[in-house]
C-alpha cells in the first residue's frame, strides 16, 4: 500500500473509532440513566452552571436555543429539572436540577459530546482550524452541506446558524 492509501485507510479507521465511541457512550448513558445522551449532556451542563438560562445553556452546549427548549421540556417531564422565572429578568427562564436530577448525576457516565467539546476547547487556534478544514472537506465530499445537523445518536435537530465564520451559508 502506498503512503496515500495508508493515510486513507487510517482516516477511515479513525472515523469508525469516533462513531464507535459516540455510539457506545450514548448507549451506556441511556442504559444507566434512562435518558438520551443529549439529555444527560444537558443535565451535566446545568449542574455546572445552575441556575442557568436557556441561552447560556445553548451557548455552553454549542446548540441553538430552540434545540435546548425541547431538551429542557423533556427533562422537566422526567422530573429532572425545574424551570423558574429569572429574578433579574422576568422574561427569562432559569433551569436547575431537581433532587432527582442531582441523584441521576451521581453515577452517570461521561457523555461523548461533552468529552469532544472539552477537548476541542482546549486546542490552540491552529489545530482547531486544521480540524475545521478537514471536516469541512468531508462534508463537501459527502454533499452534506445542506443536511441539518442532528445531535449525535438522537432525533434532535440542532437549528443551524445562517452563516459560519467563512461566510458560507449553513442551512
Amino acid at each position: 500500500m502506498g503512503d496515500a492509501s495508508c493515510k486513507v485507510a487510517e482516516i477511515i479507521d479513525n472515523i469508525r473509532r469516533v462513531f464507535q465511541v459516540v455510539n457506545e457512550q450514548s448507549k451506556l448513558a441511556e442504559r444507566e440513566t434512562g435518558i438520551t445522551g443529549p439529555q444527560l449532556w444537558a443535565i451535566k451542563a446545568i449542574a455546572e452552571g445552575a441556575p442557568i438560562n436557556g441561552a447560556e445553556l445553548a451557548r455552553r452546549m454549542y446548540l441553538h436555543p430552540t434545540t435546548i427548549v425541547g431538551i429542557i421540556d423533556r427533562l422537566e417531564v422526567h422530573g429532572l429539572v425545574l424551570k423558574t422565572r429569572s429574578k433579574t429578568d422576568r422574561r427569562m427562564i432559569e433551569v436547575e436540577l431537581t433532587e432527582q436530577g442531582k441523584e441521576l448525576l451521581t453515577n452517570a457516565p461521561e457523555v461523548a459530546q461533552g468529552m469532544l467539546i472539552r477537548g476541542l476547547e482546549r486546542l490552540p487556534e491552529e489545530k482547531l482550524q486544521k480540524i475545521w478544514d478537514g471536516l469541512e472537506e468531508l462534508v463537501l465530499m459527502l454533499g452534506a452541506r445542506d443536511v441539518a445537523p442532528q445531535l449525535l445518536l438522537s432525533s434532535e435537530l440542532n437549528v443551524p446558524k445562517t452563516e459560519n465564520k467563512r461566510g458560507l451559508d449553513v442551512k
